[in-house]
């Protein structure tokens, strides 16, 4: 006769966790509470690029430009990128600690997903703190409407 497994005893045995102490809970709350913060921060962003403007045709680097000339917009969106990646990569990370059986396995795809959210953590703030909408020695006419020549 066969025994089949109750749930959540798969993969259970020497080597494999099953506990992972308060870590979780704080990951577990960290999700609720950045989930509401982010629907706010998407919510403002997608009010104030399509239905306060314009819409969606005048979003442009001129549009870009202006918006992150201020130092609002700037941590509205750096805000908005931390929390999504941080959101996420827990979100990603609980996925990988649920169905990767090996340890390994489990190893490699978490340096994977932190290595991907090192990288557009790093570039996306870099991009949005050294964003100069008016480089020098650019042709006036393709410079936005606020730079002075």
């Amino acid at each position: 006769m066969t025994t089949i497994a109750a749930p959540r005893t798969r993969g259970a045995g020497p080597g494999r966790r099953t506990s992972r102490g308060n870590w979780e809970l704080y990951g577990w709350v960290f999700m609720r509470a950045s989930g509401v913060v982010l629907l706010v921060l998407i919510f403002g962003h997608l009010f104030v690029n399509l239905v306060a403007g314009e819409g969606i045709s005048a979003i442009d680097f001129g549009f870009v430009a202006g918006k992150w000339a201020s130092p609002f917009w700037q941590i509205w969106d750096l805000l908005m990128l931390w929390l999504a990646m941080i959101h996420g990569t827990n979100g990603v990370r609980t996925i990988i600690n649920d169905y990767a059986e090996r340890n390994g396995t489990r190893l490699v795809l978490k340096l994977a997903l932190y290595t991907a959210f090192t990288v557009v953590v790093v570039l996306g703030t870099l991009v949005i703190f050294t964003f100069d909408p008016c480089p020098a020695n650019s042709p006036a006419d393709l410079l936005p409407s606020f730079c002075t020549a």
